[in-house]
């Protein structure tokens, strides 16, 4: 059996031991009088045991079936047991003990094939959803048969819901279970509860870190237990729903915090009004409004005289050529085609109805202050913020291996831009993101030099394709130290799931907004602020470099993040959001706002995006905390497999925390999330404390050491040959995504697929002769220690930048200069631009370079050709360079057509 410490979480525990129980219960079935009996027996002993201090966050089976289990074990009924265990087992894997009672002994109905799989998906969509409430109040045995007796017997068949009671004494053990049990959707907090668990386990006591720490709790009077819970459960699930049931008075409770507390009962036992609220909390999150309409739209018989010939299917249903695509993809889509804007449907447009709706539970979701649904994905969506809020000759601080889509907003916006530097990777070929000494570095140049007014927007990506997350909240308060109004845009287009994990949910830039709102406001912080402004009185920008600097309370709080919800939650290509949490949007942007949605949105969005998008919302308020959990763990388990599997460590290594993040921008120290001697590591301290941390979901692994570079095992190994599809390599890397749909089978597969490869490595080289040996050699080298340095942003040419001091550069200038031929010219990669660079010549992109990978633009028009940059190029083995020809060579600009630039600027003047 493995330790504990073996499990990143106690759902993979709880699964893995009621398994383990199942096997072994077989086994001494099987055999009564073996050999393996008394040590089989002794397993089963533990399994109980552990499972035993699991059970009791859970509904099913209950810890009263539990007993009868162990009763059985004890008193050696040993095949009632097994089949117990066996139905116990099933109706977890399955999850049948969400559509139906499962009885556990013999008598009991008993259907072998009642597995998720084999049921039809309209028999499951007719189903009632399932979900369980939390209880906590430290009661007797009898209290508490009667408290889950009444609760059980509110129950109507007019219900949307079935719902099961789960009681705990704690306010640790509540904690502990709405962090460990995803089916917990509401809470009861009742004023008998106590404040410490019984519990000592550590892989149960690990997930209270989140929630609060030890020294946090002591703190808590007695008295305050109840409004507590409710204040410390918003902040790690903050889409449940609590009721708090106290005997003090309105006016002892109205001040204080109470969370995600939807409503108080004050000394009474109104069971109904319980129930009813549970129900009516749980519709507010399962309701979804665009998709509703959509829905009854289709079901309605309607005379199509619109420019939609597809709408209701009619030009596919009537013809003899195109019958297969309708059977492909059934009636309803075609049903609910339409470009009507009326009879319960709304325009993206101008929302006023069902999709207006949709939008702000979607804000209530994803805690921010106003979302927009995008049906043509966060390129979109990044270039709508921009524009919405960049103006021509303002100074916007950008990552420079940022999405492509922002740098053409820069083009769009007319805006001048300063590009930041990420930490190189340069033995993986990749980068990491940019550290906030550069970020508050340039902006203490531009301050210096009288352009701070000019500064409009920081610009990064959160978190990167390779899985690099900012300490969001940081990065914004010590920016907004030294550019109080700078506006944050924040390209989460991979991360649209961390607002559903609590270790996650820290590093996102709604939740880090919210945070600083509220401190602003507090007088702790004005205090702060106001002691260290005396202390940096004089000082220099060194020392403002080292120090973390504390925003002025009259700081304004001014925060936009596009999520592309397709790439990491449920919807459909294209579906995205844009989360905007920004004070002075209603006095200043929301205009300008709206002129650049409309500019980019088309007027005939489709409508099955956005009711995917509103699905996508009620799946991850319901159900997100379990998807994300799960995704996390089958990343983990992956970790875990690969690093500890003896044959795969010879020729893959799964990169960890010290790898991917410089030990500077570590301050916790933590190096892997996973140790073969000490087991996981509590990844919560990581992610409260470090400037940059790796996010798990994204396992990158070095493949340099099987000879294929990435882009070959991605194409030729893993995708032509075993059907494995993946996003993203690097020279010798490749990146595999977990998301909410990844399942323990499909991470068994990769790792049994990857063990075939490396066998057949084996069995290779073990006939090789000794040339091909060494040729094998010389490629893992070239692959893993002959890597060109990755190049940093050189400058822009002083024809398309005023200050080179600042560095800032127009480059919607020279995108446009380039539209004239006669501006332009081509040079040879290989000769005729080294030449030109030795002779003293400043060589000058006309063009945006975008080599696949690593998938951002090394070159952007008017940037200036550097040594490094041209080593880099000349050294990419990649098939896919976007902007460059290789049959003519690099687009750059003419001498004359620079002087011209440089002789116009100078008129202007």
């Amino acid at each position: 059996m493995q330790s504990m410490n073996e499990y990143y979480s106690a759902v993979q525990l709880r699964a893995d031991r009621w398994s383990s129980l199942r096997e072994k219960t077989e086994f001494l079935v099987r055999n009564p009088d073996g050999k393996r009996t008394k040590a089989i027996h002794a397993e089963a002993v533990k399994l109980f045991e552990s499972l035993e201090l699991i059970e009791r966050y859970w509904a099913f089976p209950g810890m009263a079936a539990f007993e009868t289990m162990r009763r059985q074990f004890e008193h050696s009924h040993l095949g009632e047991l097994s089949h117990a265990v066996r139905r116990v087992n099933r109706a977890l894997s399955t999850g049948a003990y969400r559509r139906r009672a499962v009885p556990l002994d013999r008598d009991g109905f008993d259907d072998d094939h009642d597995e998720e799989g084999l049921l039809p998906p309209d028999a499951r969509a007719l189903a009632k959803p399932y979900f369980e409430v939390m209880i906590v109040d430290d009661v007797n045995e009898h209290q508490e048969r009667w408290l889950r007796a009444n609760m059980v017997a509110m129950r109507r068949p007019e219900d949307d819901f079935i719902y099961e009671p789960v009681i705990v004494p704690s306010l640790q053990d509540a904690l502990i279970g709405v962090l460990f049990n995803h089916n917990i959707q509401a809470i009861i907090v009742r004023p008998g509860l106590k404040r410490e668990s019984d519990v000592e386990l550590p892989i149960l006591t690990r997930y209270l870190n989140p929630a609060a720490s030890a020294e946090e709790m002591d703190d808590i009077a007695p008295q305050d237990l109840g409004p507590e819970l409710c204040r410390l459960i918003a902040k790690v699930r903050p889409e449940l729903d609590a009721y708090l049931v106290t005997d003090r008075s309105v006016e002892d409770i109205a001040g204080l915090d109470l969370g995600i507390c939807r409503r108080v009962f004050y000394n009474q036992e109104d069971f109904m009004e319980l129930h009813l609220n549970i129900l009516r909390g749980v519709q507010a999150r399962y309701k979804t409004p665009f998709f509703t309409a959509l829905k009854e739209y289709s079901r309605q018989p309607t005379g199509v005289f619109h420019a939609m010939p597809i709408s209701r299917g009619k030009s596919i249903t009537r013809s003899h050529w195109i019958q297969d695509m309708g059977a492909f993809y059934g009636p309803n889509i075609f049903l609910a085609e339409t470009s009507a804007t009326s009879g319960g449907l709304d325009s993206l447009l101008e929302p006023h109805g069902t999709i207006k709706e949709a939008q702000e539970l979607a804000s209530r979701a994803f805690g921010s202050k106003q979302t927009f649904f995008a049906t043509n994905g966060t390129s979109t969506c990044n270039k709508i913020v921009v524009q919405a809020l960049v103006r021509p000759d303002d100074i916007v601080l950008v990552d420079r291996d940022c999405h492509k889509s922002h740098h053409y907003g820069m083009v769009l916006s007319g805006a001048q831009v300063c590009y930041l530097d990420s930490y190189p990777l340069n033995e993986y070929s990749m980068y990491g993101a940019v550290p906030l000494r550069e970020i508050k570095a340039q902006l203490l140049k531009l301050k210096a030099a009288g352009k701070l007014d000019r500064v409009r927007m920081l610009l990064l990506t959160n978190c990167t394709f390779d899985g690099i997350v900012y300490n969001v909240e940081r990065v914004m308060e010590e920016c907004l130290a030294i550019k109080p109004d700078l506006v944050f845009l924040w390209d989460e287009a991979w991360f649209a799931f961390a607002r559903f994990g609590p270790i996650y949910r820290q590093r996102t830039g709604m939740n880090a907004a919210n945070n600083l709102r509220e401190r602003l406001r507090s007088p702790a912080h004005e205090k702060a602020y106001a002691k260290q402004q005396e202390k940096l009185a004089d000082a220099d920008d060194e020392t403002l470099l080292k120090t973390r600097l504390i925003p002025s309370p009259k700081a304004r709080v001014r925060v936009y993040a596009t999520q592309s919800t397709h790439k990491t939650l449920t919807s459909l290509r294209q579906g995205s959001m844009i989360h905007v949490n920004d004070q002075d949007f209603k006095g200043e942007v929301e205009e300008s706002f709206h002129e650049a949605y409309m500019t980019h949105t088309s007027t005939s969005p489709n409508y099955q995006i956005i009711a995917s998008l509103d699905v996508g919302r009620r799946q991850v308020e319901l159900e997100g905390f379990e998807f994300v959990q799960r995704q996390v763990e089958a990343a983990m388990s992956m970790r875990r497999a690969i690093s500890t599997h003896p044959l795969l460590q010879k020729y893959f290594k799964v990169l960890t925390a010290g790898d991917m993040i410089p030990e500077e921008h570590r301050e916790s120290g933590v190096h892997s999330y996973y140790d073969p001697e000490q087991g996981w590591t509590d990844t919560w301290h990581c992610w409260e404390k470090d400037e940059f941390v790796l996010d798990a979901t994204r396992v990158t692994l070095a493949v340099g050491g099987t000879g294929w570079d990435g882009d070959t095992f991605k194409t030729e190994i893993l995708m032509d040959k075993y059907g494995i599809q993946i996003n993203k390599t690097s020279r010798n890397t490749v990146l595999f995504m977990t998301n909410i749909g990844t399942t323990r089978s499909s991470v068994a597969y990769l790792i049994e697929v990857l063990v075939e490869i490396a066998k057949g490595l084996d069995e290779k080289l073990d006939d090789a002769s000794k040339m091909e040996l060494l040729s094998f050699e010389k490629r893992v080298k070239n692959l893993m220690q002959d890597l060109p340095p990755l190049p940093d942003f050189s400058y822009f040419h002083t024809a398309f930048c005023p200050d080179a001091n600042t560095g800032e550069g127009d480059i919607r200038t020279p995108f446009f200069l380039s539209y004239d031929e006669n501006n332009c010219d081509y040079l040879d990669l290989n000769g005729e631009i080294l030449a030109e660079l030795e002779k003293g010549r400043e060589v000058v992109s006309a063009s945006f370079i975008i080599p696949y990978p690593p998938g951002f633009p090394i070159l952007v028009p008017g940037q200036v050709v550097s040594p490094e940059i041209l080593a880099f190029m000349r050294a990419l083995d990649v098939s896919e360079i976007h902007g460059y020809r290789a049959h003519l060579g690099l687009r750059v600009f003419t001498d004359e057509a620079l002087a011209k630039q440089i002789e116009k600027n100078n008129s202007k003047k």
